[in-house]
């Protein structure tokens, strides 16, 4: 799974897209002068199964066809390796870099240090927190708006691995610190055109404050003070600090067809429910490039326009209708003004939020329908209403959500039309497979440097060829070698509106995996609807082939984020593991796989009729 920037999380393993000569001693991983951040690294490569591969004078294990991926201690700085079979001889050198801020020498801050690093706004009474690091003992204080906020020391906080920790299972916190940390908050609790208010801990600071209350207040770059031995320095913050005015806040719509929401302002925060294309929202806070929305997300502002003029959006809903078309059921809101929206579904529900919005809903029409038994609604919280989808079925085929004019409307889709012939029950059903990688994103490599994206494609065309003698229309979104981009994938699954999506890959692991001793088949989906096809086939599969289970994971990928149709991720086998590519790369194999795939497929279709 080695997909960098959202195509999956693990490292990718790059190499020549031709297969390697298995007839001298090959390292495909690491590349010569590589650099890592983490403790160990594993070595993928292959020799001729006679004589033994040593590393740093220390034998290796092999596989029988002669493939090895062990794993070594780094130290920072350079880590020097030499890799001998018989007569053959390479040297590598990996770099294992300091992920830890460096403490300045002597008076100073340390390099990129100072937060806030990017301009920010916040609303009036709202935190605002600085912090710094610089050396032990020092004494650290920012100054702003003529006002001093002073930085103490921070105690030892547990520090989290990033989120492909846990997919090796190596996710809990530790205990380190990070030395010479200071930090400190404020609050610009009542702003006047005469005075105003700093809480800074439990110490209440008042000072001039020239500003109209109407206008928003620029307090400039915050002034960093270190005194150190009886010297000190001032250096200014990178980023500008302003107090928004509530009664002249910034209204934004969103440009893009489906707007990222997420949790906090850079794109390490979790997603929420895209919004619609045409979404209109109040902004109150700003950071860098990021507008925090009042209704708690944020949204980089490269997906949206001002507004100029326009008052905070508040709208009203009174009577929900729906109609019935060819293969979906559509849910008419009609609206003053396009709110933004989450979505949540369950197994026998779907509940759209509205926000921004109060209720006057006397009247809903909503015929017998095949999906929905009721339509329930409660206002919440103000500004904050809930419509439940009560289902019929616990499977769920898809959903669109966009606005047509103020109107939001939410697309169901129906259950696909199954064959009821024996020896063809997938007739009606288009199934829309997607070969991982291509062109020039190879995906991971194997020992001998057979790459993912050929053997994806490779598998995924034996699948095909199984679904359509099961009855089954199948799309591809490639049946060769080019380069697709995640949004041309995910475009294609929209497009397509298949029954289901599938999404084939081959697994790899991040630089500090243990790639001698992981392997197995792995599911991964994201929307609910997706949940049961990724266990019933991660199951399916690991019974009838007798292997390894990897494990079923929630994943926030490109191609499990389609809400068209139930997505899954299927990681088939790992490449970085000398035992199973073997497996990977034999021909009968591949063909036992997509076989079993296949039924699979056919078992899950007649378990959700």
């Amino acid at each position: 799974m080695k997909k960098l920037l959202g195509l999956v999380l693990f490292s990718c393993l790059i190499t020549s897209s031709v297969a390697l000569s298995q007839s001298s001693l090959v390292i495909v991983f690491p590349p010569p002068n590589y650099q890592t951040s983490t403790e160990k690294i594993f070595f993928i490569g292959t020799a001729p199964p006679d004589g033994q591969v040593i590393i740093n004078g220390k034998p290796i294990n092999r596989s029988k066809a002669g493939h090895f991926s062990p794993s070594f201690p780094l130290q920072l700085g350079e880590n020097r390796f030499t890799v001998r079979h018989q007569n053959q001889e390479v040297q590598l050198q990996v770099t294992r870099l300091n992920t830890q801020p460096e403490l300045p020498q002597g008076l100073g801050f340390a390099k990129d240090s100072l937060t806030p690093s990017a301009d920010i706004a916040r609303l009036p009474g709202e935190l605002i927190c600085f912090s710094a690091i610089a050396p032990p003992k020092a004494s650290v204080s920012v100054k702003l708006a003529n006002q001093i906020i002073a930085l103490a020391p921070q105690p030892p906080q547990a520090q989290l691995p990033n989120n492909l920790a846990a997919l090796t299972g190596r996710n809990q916190p530790t205990a380190q610190s990070i030395p010479g940390k200071y930090e400190g908050c404020t609050t610009l609790q009542k702003p006047d055109p005469d005075s105003f208010s700093l809480i800074n801990g439990n110490n209440i600071i008042s000072g001039a404050f020239a500003a109209d209350t109407s206008k928003e207040v620029d307090l400039g770059q915050p002034q960093f003070q270190l005194t150190l031995n009886g010297k000190t320095i001032t250096q200014a913050g990178s980023g500008k600090v302003k107090i928004l005015s509530p009664a002249e806040l910034t209204v934004t719509e969103v440009t893009s067809d489906s707007g990222v929401a997420r949790t906090g302002p850079s794109t390490d925060h979790s997603r929420l429910t895209p919004l619609p294309k045409g979404t209109r929202v109040t902004v109150t806070g700003k950071e860098g490039e990021w507008l925090r929305l009042d209704y708690g997300a944020w949204i980089n502002n490269k997906e949206t326009r001002i507004l100029p003029g326009a008052v905070p959006t508040r709208t009203v809903i009174r009577s929900v209708g729906s109609r019935q078309l060819p293969g979906i059921t559509e849910i008419l809101f009609p609206l003053q003004v396009p709110v933004p929206v989450r979505v949540q579904q369950g197994d026998r529900s779907f509940t759209l939020t509205l926000y921004n919005t109060t209720a006057q809903t006397d009247t809903i029409r909503l015929d017998d329908n095949p999906l929905i038994s009721r339509l329930d609604w409660q206002q919440v919280a103000p500004g904050q209403v809930e419509y439940t989808l009560n289902l019929k079925n616990s499977q769920q085929w898809g959903y669109k959500l966009r606005y047509d004019g103020t109107t939001l409307v939410l697309a169901l889709r129906h259950p696909p039309a199954m064959g009821h012939k024996r020896r063809q029950p997938l007739a009606g059903i288009k199934i829309l497979l997607d070969p991982g990688h291509g062109g020039k994103e190879p995906g991971a490599s194997g020992p001998t440097g057979y790459l993912e994206k050929d053997v994806n494609l490779t598998i995924s065309k034996l699948l095909r060829d199984e679904l359509v003698k099961q009855g089954a229309t199948v799309v591809m979104t490639r049946e060769d070698d080019k380069e697709l981009s995640l949004v041309e994938r995910q475009a294609i699954i929209s497009q397509e509106q298949p029954a289901i999506a599938l999404s084939i890959h081959h697994n790899s692991l991040p630089d500090d995996g243990d790639a001698e001793n992981t392997k197995g088949f792995g599911s991964f989906w994201y929307n609910p609807q997706a949940h049961n096809l990724a266990i019933f086939l991660h199951n399916y599969v690991v019974k009838d082939l007798g292997k390894p289970s990897y494990g079923v994971f929630w994943n926030n990928l490109a191609l499990t984020r389609p809400t068209a149709a139930p997505s899954v991720l299927l990681e088939l086998g790992f490449m970085s593991n000398p035992d199973e590519f073997e497996q990977v790369m034999n021909p009968q194999e591949q063909q036992k796989m997509a076989k079993t795939l296949a039924e699979g497929i056919t078992e899950w279709f007649r378990s959700v009729r």
